[in-house]
């Protein structure tokens, strides 16, 4: 997770979850930002940092805040299709939200973003813990374009997007989904070799034949 220390331009409508009045952006978000060129990363000592050390960062992420490879080849796409974007599950805005931060040395630091390694908020841990059901899980909360966006009151989902291990996922995945979704339109992805595919399903009944 990062911090957002200064903020310039209509981007960060879009972009970022609010606490407190802070600005804070997920791993996937700091690094599509920084790819576009919407962000300029430097270390503590004001040296750049190259994009080649944040690809390393995620990659040895493994997932642990919500976030691999995959997932952000994900949200690039997606992006690059128009769509907003946002963590499943997790608000765009709280304004109760309370954020623990512990201090660390060597803390990097970007223009307009710190980097808090061990930032841990208590909430979007515990909602990040519960998007796994089984090997397909619901992975982006997905909006379509709109210039009027709002993170305090989003509007209605384009979709819940869910990726799935390279296979198609079973019927009793599917429902659980479902009923997880609370009957949101539901769609799922796949990535394989950095081609993102999407799938959705419809139910029908074939007819018996005599």
């Amino acid at each position: 997770m990062a911090e957002v220390l200064e903020k310039k331009g209509k981007m960060w409508t879009t972009t970022g979850m609010v606490r407190d009045g802070k600005t804070y952006c997920s791993l996937e978000e700091t690094l599509y930002l920084a790819e576009i060129g919407a962000l300029d990363i430097v270390n503590s000592d004001d040296t750049p940092l190259p994009l080649s050390d944040m690809y390393a960062k995620l990659a040895e992420d493994k997932n642990r805040h919500g976030c691999s490879w995959d997932s952000f080849e994900v949200y690039r796409h997606l992006k690059f299709l128009g769509y907003i974007v946002g963590r499943h599950g997790v608000p765009w805005s709280m304004k109760n939200g309370k954020i623990k931060i512990d201090a660390q040395d060597g803390m990097t630091e970007f223009r307009g973003i710190r980097d808090r390694g061990s930032l841990d908020n208590s909430f979007i841990t515990e909602m990040f813990g519960n998007m796994h059901l089984g090997e397909t899980r619901p992975m982006f909360d997905v909006y379509p374009p709109n210039s009027k966006f709002k993170k305090s009151s989003p509007g209605n989902l384009a979709f819940v997007l869910c990726r799935t291990s390279g296979y198609p996922p079973s019927e009793k995945e599917i429902k659980e989904i479902e009923t997880h979704c609370s009957g949101r339109p539901i769609k799922f992805c796949t990535v394989e070799h950095g081609r993102v595919s999407f799938l959705s399903f419809t139910k029908m009944e074939l007819p018996v034949l005599p």
